[in-house]
């Protein structure tokens, strides 16, 4: 059971390195919303609800960090969607509302690393 956790661990982490790598290309790039970042969300948030059960650990969880960074993933969820709608619409994404995606993602990865 350990293993299957760590694997959904290694894919949750993918999740999160393709939404975030996607965001540095085009941060460095043309500054839109690709459909890259949307599946690493996907990705990211489908592996951290399997991870948020209590399954094959023996520990109990912090449920106030997991609904923080479940709020927080929800935000980028909603900026990811208004901000694809408005490029559809005007052709560009608002650099505030680009620059929140990254650092949202950046703001979970730290959640994850330096709440314990």
């Amino acid at each position: 059971m350990e293993i299957l956790r760590h694997a959904v661990v290694l894919v949750h982490l993918t999740g999160f390195a393709i939404l975030f790598g996607a965001w540095v290309v085009e941060a460095i790039g043309q500054r839109r919303i690709t459909r890259v970042m949307t599946w690493g969300m996907v990705i990211a948030a489908v592996a951290g609800l399997a991870l948020a059960a209590p399954w094959g650990i023996e520990y109990s969880l912090n449920y106030t960090k997991l609904g923080v960074k479940l709020v927080v993933l929800l935000a980028i969820g909603a900026l990811l969607g208004i901000g694809t709608g408005r490029q559809r619409k005007s052709g560009s994404v608002p650099p505030a509302l680009f620059w929140s995606i990254g650092i949202l993602t950046f703001l979970n990865a730290a959640l994850a690393v330096l709440w314990r």
